[in-house]
């Protein structure tokens, strides 16, 4: 059972891809309904680091399954998925 909460998560997420997509998001716009996809700030490449990034901090492994357009809609549907991991 995890004692991180969906807010811990999707503040880490948020720092992680500020950091390592956006070069610190200087302008402050990534929040967490952000569009990952639709944006640009997600594609392959980056999708593969953040899920690397996932086990690494989180010690989840994303289900193949759950590796979708909507999972990776954003940082908040991306919280929540990593949050029932954990659960």
């Amino acid at each position: 059972m995890t004692t991180q909460t969906r807010e811990d998560i999707s503040s880490e997420l948020l720092t992680f891809i500020r950091e390592s997509f956006l070069a610190g998001d200087p302008e402050g716009e990534l929040d967490a309904d952000t569009p990952l996809l639709e944006l640009g700030i997600l594609n392959s490449l980056n999708t593969a680091l953040l899920i690397a990034h996932l086990g690494e901090k989180f010690g989840v492994d994303v289900p193949l399954a759950d590796v979708t357009a909507t999972t990776f809609k954003s940082v908040r549907t991306l919280s929540e998925i990593v949050h029932e991991i954990l659960s």
